[in-house]
């Protein structure tokens, strides 16, 4: 696997009790099936892992469960950003020194109209905080949701200020003209999807696979679409797992995302605490449930 090669990451939940406390055996077990399951990574700590209701020791002790259950530093993408350089710094060199493969890291994005010299200064006191030759970042840009985008000027400036740091980005924006503009702009650059019905297409573009919350429920399907996708004699089996993907996250949106994925965990892991979330989400009702649950009856049928 190249530095431009990915393949299917896992944006994966983050199991908790009801008040909130971290299940670290539920999701270390999660960790595993994942990767039993068809994906080449663990990006955890992210959106769908409610990354920012945790603390920074929190942050901390998730990925060491994820070691000290087994799984390699190199299959692991853990989300080390703060709104604060020094808690991103902490949780960064942290994850180097734990052998990450990479950082996934959001812009500071309370203070909203920033200019990109400034986002600049962040990423860049931050690299430079963290001083590990070993460390690899891969930008993170969901606009919808931090309403702080990373433009292409920027990610220029950062490639030639850190070319073997700045490796790559996961682009959650939805826009399939963004990352096929990005994998032109940027060879060797490491475009990765964020969202589950664009990887066939990106990786059609020359991107290097994805980190999606969907494959915490079909990784098996985002596998046969990366394992395939290149082969002519097997485009049917390639745009069959696609659509399996896409109803999968289809489902996955019928209420507020990430409650529906923990709840349609909680159906396929078998246990009920992967129902629970960190205030200020709340699960799913027990109608809502029941509801996505027939429908992933219907799915498996």
């Amino acid at each position: 696997m190249t530095t431009a090669e990915f393949g299917v990451n896992c944006a994966a939940a983050t199991p908790v009790d009801r008040d909130g406390a971290l299940r670290l055996d539920l999701f270390s077990a999660h960790c595993k099936a994942l990767l039993e399951e068809g994906c080449h990574g663990i990006a955890l700590l992210g959106t769908t892992g409610e990354a920012n209701s945790f603390s920074v020791a929190e942050r901390k002790a998730l990925l060491e469960s994820a070691l000290e259950a087994g799984i390699r530093g190199d299959q692991l993408l853990p989300g080390t950003s703060s709104c604060n350089l020094s808690d991103t710094i902490k949780l960064t060199r942290h994850a180097v020194q734990a052998g990450a493969k990479a950082c996934v890291l959001l812009p500071p994005f309370y203070y909203k109209g920033v200019s990109d010299e400034g986002l600049f200064r962040f990423f860049a006191n931050a690299i430079e905080g963290v001083a590990e030759e070993r460390l690899r970042v891969i930008l993170y840009h969901i606009p919808q949701v931090t309403q702080v985008p990373i433009s292409h000027d920027l990610i220029a400036r950062l490639r030639d200020a850190f070319p073997d740091v700045v490796v790559g980005i996961k682009d959650s924006a939805g826009e399939i003209s963004n990352m096929t503009a990005m994998v032109e702009r940027f060879p060797g650059f490491a475009v990765l999807a964020g969202a589950d019905p664009l990887l066939l297409p990106l990786l059609q573009s020359g991107g290097a696979g994805c980190i999606t919350a969907t494959s915490n429920l079909r990784a098996d399907a985002l596998r046969v679409i990366w394992d395939n996708w290149c082969d002519p004699n097997a485009q049917a089996k390639v745009a069959a797992a696609q659509d399996r993907v896409n109803d999968w996250r289809s489902l996955s949106n019928t209420y507020v995302q990430l409650p529906t994925v923990k709840t349609m965990l909680s159906r396929s892991r078998e246990n009920e605490a992967w129902r629970n979330l960190r205030a200020p989400f709340v699960p799913l009702s027990d109608d809502e449930a029941s509801v996505v649950w027939t429908q992933m009856e219907q799915l498996n049928g």
